[in-house]
């Protein structure tokens, strides 16, 4: 990231700009996507060497097109994207841009892909979106904002009232969780929840801080898989750190929990797993 700036205030006219530009991102990314989802089979390059990470023309196509917008619109931020890297900026902004999160449910046709768009600074995002362009949801957190607007029209998020864990709803995108001592770590947490579901991508972000369910928990995540998650979570009243506890805005370990005792209780069975950032 670049250099620390004073965070523009809600309301200011400089917050405003940048929620104004983070939206026409989300606005670009869904036109360049939407005409490729659940048409015919899209090829899908593999990123990954020994497993499979998949990248499509509308991964690209989308970056391009959040790209294009920045240059005319912010040409001073940073920009860090999945697909084209970094590119450096003046003004203590940096972009942080996850065309499609989930690209493996994008190519089985499952609407739990997302389209992500943060603003942040050294401090960590200022604003963020989770966009699901195909069912038409986009939740925006961050700069005094805190919202899902959607089929039925604009409604706040807010997070879960707490609850314990023997109540409690977890998610994850993949049942290893990573390593296999973040596997049996997670495995330990699942064990004392009421309930475990998988594969949700960045949607399951989005139904935590729309108070559906309590906690996510995943490893080997990056930057710009987390950033607009943090923004959106933080804004509707819950936490998103590590799994010691710290900064989850370089990626890793990820927990992101509806109550400060959620959190603390998760971090008790993640602890033994958590490496050092």
């Amino acid at each position: 990231m670049s250099t620390v700036g004073v965070r523009p205030g809600p309301g200011s006219a400089e917050a405003s700009a940048l929620v104004d530009t983070a939206r026409a991102l989300a606005d670009a990314a869904r036109v360049a996507i939407l005409p490729h989802f659940r048409g015919p089979r899209l090829a899908a390059e593999n990123k990954r060497a020994g497993g499979f990470d998949p990248v499509t023309e509308a991964d690209r196509g989308a970056e391009r097109a959040m790209r294009d917008i920045l240059a005319i619109r912010r040409p001073d931020d940073g920009i860090l994207g999945e697909e084209f890297g970094p590119k450096e900026g003046l003004s203590g902004l940096t972009w942080v841009l996850d065309p499609i999160d989930g690209t493996r449910a994008f190519i089985s046709g499952t609407p739990t892909w997302g389209v992500l768009v943060a603003v942040s600074d050294m401090s960590g995002p200022i604003f963020g979106i989770v966009d699901q362009p195909h069912i038409g949801e986009r939740f925006e957190g961050g700069l005094g904002v805190s919202q899902l607007v959607g089929p039925r029209g604009a409604q706040p998020l807010g997070v879960m009232p707490a609850s314990g864990l023997d109540g409690a709803t977890l998610f994850t995108t993949f049942p290893e969780v990573g390593t296999p001592d973040e596997g049996a770590a997670f495995a330990r947490l699942s064990r004392a929840v009421r309930l475990t579901r998988y594969g949700m991508d960045c949607y399951a972000y989005a139904l935590l801080a729309a108070g559906q369910i309590d906690l996510v928990v995943e490893a080997g995540l990056q930057p710009y898989d987390i950033h607009a998650p943090i923004a959106v979570i933080e804004a509707a009243g819950g936490l998103v750190t590590d799994w010691r506890g710290g900064s989850a805005a370089g990626g890793g370990q990820v927990v992101a929990a509806a109550s400060p005792a959620l959190l603390e209780a998760a971090l008790e069975y993640l602890a033994p797993a958590a490496r050092q950032s």
